[in-house]
């Protein structure tokens, strides 16, 4: 069964994909850590990530793998472990236009397909309902309002030690900045699948989200 979770950033679609996938026995699928791999790759080349034909030349040398690891998946790039730099603030500043680019979705876009085409997923991003997986049996949107995100990931980034002098006032802006650059592009902008099941997560905890996302697919499937 093919398992979609989409929403903006910060609603919790990864914590909650990676719970279901392990007690499914399902493989999860990051995509936002594919094109956060991809914007990195851009940075460590000097490439402006605004400078799509820059970026587009260089997805020949971008590889992109997921290993298994304790407690979270580990992504590499280009054989060199990335988990952590692909979350830093200028990576997050820059993944947005990154993702933008066609050629850049294609690519991403075809790996996924062909994980998904031999495995039962859950594969969160923001298109997965809608352009990714369309067919999938289940799509759940989560949503959840910008103020409890912005605090979500503040907090994390202070337990990790990411990004400490980036201000909770700051992030804010950044996640509203980064709704609007993801609802407005042109190339499968973020948008909830009209046989998706919305699910607001604000206020509620972890394994609240879980049980009702559990309840959906029990529904749907």
């Amino acid at each position: 069964m093919q398992i979609a979770i989409d929403g903006p950033a910060s609603a919790g679609k990864s914590t909650i994909a990676k719970i279901l996938a392990n007690d499914l026995d399902y493989v999860y699928v990051d995509t936002g850590a594919m094109y956060r791999a991809v914007t990195l790759a851009a940075l460590k080349a000097e490439i402006d990530p605004n400078d799509e034909q820059a970026v587009d030349d260089l997805l020949p040398q971008v590889e992109i793998d997921f290993k298994p690891g304790t407690p979270a998946q580990l992504v590499f790039l280009n054989g060199q472990e990335v988990t952590e730099a692909i979350r830093s603030d200028e990576v997050a500043r820059n993944v947005s236009a990154v993702a933008s680019y066609a050629a850049v979705r294609t690519a991403m876009t075809d790996l996924q397909r062909k994980i998904a085409d031999n495995n039962g997923v859950v594969m969160d991003g923001r298109d997965i309902g809608t352009t990714v997986l369309p067919q999938a049996e289940v799509k759940i949107f989560l949503i959840a309002s910008v103020k409890e995100r912005a605090e979500r990931r503040y907090k994390e980034n202070q337990a990790k030690g990411i990004d400490t002098t980036t201000t909770l006032a700051e992030l804010t802006e950044a996640i509203e900045h980064r709704d609007y650059l993801d609802s407005h592009r042109e190339i499968s902008p973020l948008k909830k699948a009209d046989d998706a099941v919305e699910l607001d997560t604000t206020g509620l905890s972890i394994d609240e989200v879980v049980e009702r996302a559990k309840s959906i697919i029990a529904e749907r499937a």
